[in-house]
């Protein structure tokens, strides 16, 4: 099902269907195509008396053309201003280009606006106009000739001819017998009155703002022409949706012969006994033309889809409320024929979503400019308001918030009145809304049948717009309401709506129709209502102590230097409260006149240094006391088995969290920003059901109690702005449910090892790592493995959709416990990177090289100039793996000779010595090598040639060795400690993951300072092995695309001794 929202823009490109050719105005109901010397005193004359008589609207040129009309312009409005063309031809008709100009212009209207075309035959026979036969084929031929010549003259030609082709193919009427013209004529008038509707609806004298709407809707209907259409025109009541379909229906009716728009659906039902019934046979009426009796819904039921069934129709149901409004009309979309198009309109999605429409089209609110155009037509008429008036218009289209009924109703209501009455509706306005803009937005309140789900809308338009969804669904689930299937049920009414970041909105007429509705109930007498919002009455009640227990819900909002105090006397009689907010109020007295029934205390600028023990909140969801004066939450610690949320953040003097073990339901605890705040109670530690923890910015915090990472369901921990707090315990682990860690700007200096093994972590800003997990976690890893490295150089590199480097380790299950080794990462020797392809192995490759060590290795040269650094420069560093040594001086002297005897920088290297090693050689970086098949590699050595300056060595520059084997499709990273000091297990691991005959390439990484010349590897073998030595390919070009890392199979670890 798609799911369109409307657009405010004034102009908007049209579909390219012939649904989307809007009619043009209409002018005439009949225009007369003729020949003046064959038919004007006889047949024409005739013909249009009785059509006139009829009252049928004809045009015909001596009467309607007025003086200086060309044919270009009023001739041809008049052709396409009219439904119906009667073409008369005769045996002169071809003489006249003046017809043959017509009748093209005709044919258009036919083919781009459905106009009706009726040929007539005056004393001709159809097929001489059909095929221009005789004198009338020479006469079109003359009249051409004599008025266009050449190439121009026989494309002419050529389109009059086609053009009296087609209109002889026509259904039409034939005159061979002048005695029977009078009988012919009658016959013509009744056909025209047949076929002459006026089925176009009025829609709106100023649609402002409507076509781009109704382009938007036919644009989806063309989307499914090939299959019988539903779709749904959603919105609140007052935006326009009647008229929207009502457009709709104006454009594209003519494309079907069948078809039905049935209005106020939901009212013919509510007032109506059988309103039913009375909707099926006006659906039956419109389509047959005649009228059906039904006894029954069920007959009803029958008859549609007996005498309906396959007819291509357009029907309209405007204004459903229920779904059996829809069924006893359409119940089963396979009654009706291909190409049916059904539109509903209504206030509730969800009765759309049932009747599984194909698309639903949510209309929105008019735009700034469209609402003061729409407003200016009907208070000023005109486009704009009168400049005297201008920011009266802009307050009253801001009340309107956008609703064409405010507009409309409004702009009317002011028409031609004085300032001072604008000022003085405007003033009222505030207080008592428009009745008639009530009434129908009223409609969709009363028709909620639940009073619960009515109790949550109240609740809402007076406390809780632009409040978080969740929230207020806890508060009010709290107070039995309900609120997951309520807060639903209105969103699909319209009745509310959920803006940016999941908070609750409401259009301000809906919100002031509910408050309407409150004020109602007790005009008079405010302390009778069942919700206190307005300040005036507020005060009023709390003055006077004029409360009583209809009141469920009281706000009340003052200046933050307000000096207002009132007593808790006050509150004596409002026993049914429970939603009380208050905002920097001061009440003195016995808390225990509070309502037991309370469910939501929100009170900003709490005056008290403490809660008092006597504020009966046993029954509170949620506690929101932000920028209070507390000092210590309660005295002594609280049983509020059902308090959900905790909020004390702003309050600057807080010096501990309360002790939490009375609070087994907490979910949401926020102390942002509580500088003073310096010690949590270790009970946190029992908040099973904890969630959220935001300590942001407490700077006074220097320490967590390890109870807290014992919380197994907290999801979201934001320590952030915590200064003092240096450190985060490896305990961290056990808080299985973390997603998002929040801890910049603190003092923690070393990311825990073990938050990589946390599997639900999704976001994480914390020691200068901020992003999802899978890209964080790759840059983690590579700052413990080489420190001296930039830790943010590789943030990006594995980034992509799949998990991190080390969660899928976990997930697969492949290492087992992590833990153990990641808490003593210094001596992580090396990491094993697995691909699953060969084209993501140098993806991946490529984003290693290139910039998790921000080293190019597809260049030979480095961006330093080393043209001037001498040949005694150039210098040789081997390194060596497994059982090397028996064979590591013989070749280590073998290369320094070659490179003091070499006369050039292309030294060579030594080749292979049968029986003690295999040589392969490498420009650059690298070194191209198969694992040699029967032979049993007990060693291998690595050499580099490279350029320096005297004081730069290969031992400080060395970053790495990446060894790659392409047949495997895997990556072995060896950090610097590791090649600096190859061990035998080092040994072991390597050769686990090398076989006979599999590609490998070596990778040699130096910073900057070094010019890499050549890189060889020497295979030690343990026997002889018959082969000559093949050269070294060169090295492979890798792909510098970033790439990630979807299986990394197993992180080869082991311990040494510090070097």
């Amino acid at each position: 099902m798609e799911f369109v929202a409307s657009s405010s823009s004034f102009s908007q490109s049209k579909p390219s269907s012939s649904f989307s050719k809007s009619k043009p105005k209409r002018l005439y109901d009949v225009f007369i195509n003729f020949r003046g010397e064959d038919t004007r005193g006889k047949f024409v004359s005739h013909l249009h008396y009785a059509l006139s008589k009829a009252g049928v609207n004809t045009f015909i040129d001596d009467e309607n053309l007025l003086k200086g009309m060309t044919l270009k312009d009023e001739l041809m409005r008049a052709i396409e201003g009219s439904q119906i063309s009667l073409v008369v031809f005769s045996k002169s008709y071809t003489e006249s280009t003046w017809c043959l100009d017509e009748l093209e212009k005709i044919l258009e209207c036919r083919k781009l606006h459905d106009q009706i075309v009726m040929p007539i035959f005056y004393d001709i026979e159809p097929s001489v106009v059909r095929h221009q036969k005789g004198a009338f084929g020479k006469a079109l031929k003359s009249a051409v000739e004599k008025t266009y010549s050449g190439e121009h003259a026989e494309q002419v030609l050529w389109r009059w001819s086609s053009a009296l082709n087609r209109a002889a193919d026509l259904s039409g009427f034939h005159v061979v017998d002048r005695r029977n013209e009078a009988i012919l004529v009658k016959e013509i008038v009744e056909d025209v009155l047949r076929k002459l509707v006026y089925e176009d609806l009025y829609v709106t004298e100023f649609p402002v703002g409507l076509e781009s709407r109704v382009q938007k809707v036919i644009g989806l209907i063309n989307n499914q022409f090939t299959k019988v259409c539903m779709i749904g025109i959603w919105g609140m009541g007052g935006l326009g949706k009647t008229s929207t379909a009502k457009g709709i229906y104006n454009q594209i009716h003519r494309k079907f012969i069948d078809k039905s728009f049935i209005e106020d659906i939901r009212e013919i039902c509510q007032t109506e006994g059988r309103g039913h019934i009375l909707l099926q046979k006006k659906l039956l009426s419109d389509v047959l033309k005649t009228e059906v009796d039904i006894l029954s819904v069920g007959m009803g039921k029958t008859t549609i889809k007996e005498r309906l069934s396959g007819k291509r129709m357009l029907v309209v149901l405007d204004d459903v409320n229920e779904l059996g409004q829809v069924e006893h009309l359409c119940g089963n979309r396979e009654w009706f024929g291909q190409g049916t198009v059904i539109i509903i309109t209504t206030r509730d999605v969800r009765l759309l979503k049932q009747l599984k429409v194909d698309s639903i089209y949510k209309l929105e609110e008019m735009d700034k400019n469209e609402s003061l155009e729409l407003f200016s037509w009907h208070a000023f008429g005109n486009a704009e308001p009168r400049e005297d008036f201008k920011e009266l218009a802009r307050s009253v289209v801001a009340y309107c918030g956008g609703l064409p009924l405010a507009l409309r109703v409004l702009g009317a209501y002011l028409i031609e009145r004085p300032k001072q009455l604008w000022e003085s509706v405007l003033s009222k306005l505030e207080k008592i809304p428009n009745d008639q803009v009530q009434k129908k937005l009223r409609i969709s309140f009363d028709g909620l049948s639940d009073p619960l789900e009515k109790d949550i809308f109240l609740d809402v338009c007076c406390f809780f717009i632009g409040k978080d969804r969740g929230y207020v669904t806890e508060i009010l689930n709290g107070c039995g309401l309900h609120a997951d299937i309520g807060i639903t049920v209105l969103l699909e009414r319209s009745l509310i709506k959920v803006e940016k970041n999941n908070k609750l909105g409401m259009h301000p007429l809906l919100r002031d129709m509910g408050r309407e509705i409150i004020c109602e109930s007790s005009r008079n007498k405010p302390g009778k209502r069942s919700r206190l919002w307005f300040q005036k009455d507020v005060l009023d009640v709390l003055t006077k102590n004029t409360g009583t227990e209809t009141i469920v819900g009281l706000a009340l909002k003052l200046h933050y230097s307000s000096r207002d105090c009132f007593n808790a006397y006050a509150f004596k009689e409002m026993k049914s409260l429970r939603l009380l907010q208050l905002d920097h109020v001061h009440i003195t007295g016995d808390y225990q006149y509070l309502s037991k029934q309370l469910r939501w205390v929100c009170w900003q600028g709490f005056p008290s240094k403490y809660i008092p023990n006597n504020f009966n909140l046993e029954g509170v969801i949620a506690i929101d006391l932000k920028h209070s004066n507390l000092r210590l939450v309660w005295k002594k610690p609280q049983v509020l088995q059902w308090l959900k949320i905790l909020n004390l953040s702003h309050s600057k003097y807080l010096t501990a969290t309360p002790n939490f073990s009375g609070l087994p339901s907490l979910e949401k605890l926020i102390l942002k920003d509580c500088p003073s705040l310096s010690k949590v109670h270790k009970s946190i530690g029992d908040l099973h059901k904890l969630v959220l923890i935001n300590m942001k910015d407490c700077t006074s915090l220097s320490n967590l109690p390890r109870e807290m990472y014992q919380l197994k369901s907290v999801k979201t921990l934001n320590l952030s702005g915590c200064s003092k707090i240096d450190k985060l315990e490896e305990d961290i682990v056990q808080m299985e449910s973390l997603t998002t860690l929040i801890a910049e700007n603190t003092a923690v200096k070393q990311v825990p090892f073990s938050i990589v093994s946390l599997k639900s972590i999704g976001y994480i800003s914390l020691c200068g790592y901020e992003g999802l997990s899978r890209n964080v976690f790759p840059s983690i890893i590579w700052s413990w493995m080489s420190p001296t490295m930039n830790p943010l150089s590789c943030i990006h590199s594995f980034s992509g959709t799949s998990s991190s480097l080390v969660s899928i380790d976990m997930q697969n299950n492949d290492l087992g416990d992590l833990v153990p080794v990641l808490t003593n990462l210094s001596n992580l020797r090396s990491v094993l990177v697995q691909c699953d392809t060969e084209a993501e192995l140098s993806k991946q490759l490529g984003t290693i090289l290139d910039d998790a060590y921000g080293v190019n290795f597809t260049e030979l040269e480095i961006t330093s100039d080393t043209s001037q650094i001498s040949k005694h420069y150039l210098k040789s560093y081997l390194i060596g793996i497994g059982s090397y040594q028996e064979y590591f001086n013989t070749l280590s002297d073998s290369i320094s000779e070659r490179l003091e005897t070499s006369e050039s920088c292309d030294v060579s290297l030594p080749g292979d010595n049968d029986p003690y090693w295999l040589a392969h050689i490498g420009m650059g970086h690298s070194v191209y090598f198969t694992v040699p098949e029967n032979c049993h590699m007990k060693g291998m050595a690595l050499c580099v040639v490279y350029l320096s300056t005297p004081e730069k060595t290969a031992t400080e520059c060395l970053i790495s060795v990446l060894m790659v084997n392409y047949t495997k499709c895997s990556i072995l990273i060896c950090k610097r400690d590791t090649v600096i000091s190859f061990n035998d297990e080092d040994w072991e691991g390597i050769m686990s993951h090398l076989g006979s005959g599999d590609k490998v390439e070596i990778f040699v990484a130096f910073g900057h300072g070094l010019e890499i010349k050549k890189t060889a590897v020497y295979l030690m073998c343990d026997e002889s092995i018959d082969m000559k030595m093949v050269p070294s390919p060169e090295p492979k070009k890798v792909s510098k695309k970033n790439a990630f890392v979807r299986i990394i199979k197993k992180i080869v670890t082991s311990k040494i001794q510090e070097q």
